[in-house]
């Protein structure tokens, strides 16, 4: 059965560009993004790894680490990095996993657990279903999964959407409706009651149905 939200993300000790990792002593009591890719010098890969890069700062200002994955050994990433920073103006600066046995692809159901061999010899192809993204918060239950097909880029700046979102959500009785961008307004979930809301919020709210009340974003 495949990992869900909520699910305990499965711990696991890696070698990395920076060293050995044990995965949740790495995230500490923050949050975490794993996100992996099917084989080192692929073009879609290089591109995204060069954004997450630029955003590293972003995700780090909210308490959140980011960890990357290929299935390939560390001494690949490491060559990889270069081409990287050459062709992106960012220089990778968070661990990259190296999965040569592909160990936590299954782990985490990225490839069939009865998977043979190593990455010796596969392509990106034999690999197209590792790339994934795992959003992990601080009780190590994973809070969003997604798999991407391999010619299209991931949207680095919908995960940090989320991220905000989720830290916001997690800390005030809210949601976040569709298009959402920190600072917006967001809506009063369900299950506060209108007596509970006008305690929480005495400036008031816009009520469009009974279910469906919106105010001002609190503040984190």
């Amino acid at each position: 059965m495949g990992l869900r939200i909520n699910d305990i993300a499965p711990d696991f000790q890696a070698e990395t560009t920076q060293g050995t990792i044990k995965f949740h002593d790495w995230m500490g009591d923050g949050w975490a993004i794993l996100f992996s890719h099917p084989k080192d010098f692929t073009p879609v890969c290089t591109t995204e790894l060069g954004y997450v890069a630029k955003l590293e700062p972003e995700f780090r200002k909210r308490n959140c680490k980011v960890i990357g994955l290929s299935v390939d050994p560390v001494a690949r990433h490491i060559e990889w990095e270069k081409d990287i920073e050459e062709t992106q103006g960012y220089a990778v600066n968070y661990p990259m996993i190296g999965d040569s046995d592909l160990a936590i692809a299954k782990l985490y159901d990225m490839l069939p657990a009865d998977e043979a061999g190593s990455s010796e010899g596969r392509t990106a192809a034999n690999n197209q279903t590792v790339r994934s993204v795992f959003m992990v918060g601080p009780d190590k239950k994973i809070k969003l999964t997604l798999t991407y097909p391999m010619t299209t880029g991931r949207n680095f700046d919908e995960i940090l959407r989320v991220l905000d979102s989720m830290q916001l959500t997690a800390g005030h009785k809210v949601a976040t409706p569709v298009n959402w961008k920190n600072g917006e307004d967001v809506i009063i979930v369900p299950a506060v009651s209108d007596a509970e809301a006008k305690e929480k919020y005495p400036e008031g709210w816009k009520t469009i149905k009974p279910y469906l009340r919106l105010v001002h974003q609190p503040k984190k």
